[in-house]
């Protein structure tokens, strides 16, 4: 049986990453994986908007998951994590339809995942020492991509902007791309376990 899944993305960057390697890894298991930019124009991830973008997926897909940023998700309070954020996604479809939701919420946002390969983003953005510099964030936060933080200045994204000429919507799928699903999964659990999740829809 093939299975239709709708998933809902923050903006053009994780359109082209899932386009690249979820949407062959996926099909090749009958998964057939449409990304979708959030209210078709992507940003200003906010409870609202993904109110009304999920309860309108639910019903043309069999199953909708989401790949939204815990760093600049609108409307989260200050004691909230991961797992209360997914929580509040799930909560924001109609009852009836909450069974076909996977909700996803990247830690701390997509940026920290390239940083899977220091190598991958010197080799990218073309600057000599950056894989030497990555290494080292990396290294502050016990060599989890996962971990590099959530703050305005020092978010994966803002350190790639600080320090490189970082185009988010063309280096990020493409050191993504050169890293591959294998190591970003080897080296980033929520992002594995989300997987492991879309994977097994047809178990």
């Amino acid at each position: 049986m093939v299975i239709r899944l709708a998933i809902s993305v923050e903006g053009l960057t994780e359109e082209r990453f899932i386009q690249s390697l979820l949407v062959p890894h996926l099909q090749d298991r009958g998964i057939y994986a449409v990304p979708l930019q959030l209210g078709s124009s992507g940003g200003d991830v906010s409870f609202p908007r993904i109110k009304k973008e999920l309860n309108k997926l639910a019903k043309g897909f069999d199953k909708v998951t989401t790949l939204y940023d815990f760093y600049g998700f609108k409307g989260k309070g200050e004691e909230e994590n991961k797992v209360s954020l997914e929580q509040k996604i799930v909560d924001c479809v109609a009852a009836p339809l909450r069974d076909q939701i996977i909700p996803y919420v990247q830690m701390y946002e997509f940026e920290g995942i390239i940083f899977s390969s220091p190598e991958a983003i010197e080799n990218n953005i073309l600057q000599r020492g950056l894989s030497d510099w990555a290494s080292g964030v990396l290294q502050q936060f016990g060599g989890d991509p996962e971990k590099i933080n959530d703050s305005p200045q020092t978010a994966p994204s803002k350190r790639l902007l600080n320090k490189t000429d970082y185009l988010k919507t063309v280096h990020g799928p493409n050191i993504a791309s050169e890293i591959g699903l294998a190591r970003l999964r080897e080296k980033c659990q929520g992002f594995d376990a989300w997987m492991n999740e879309l994977e097994a829809l047809q178990e």
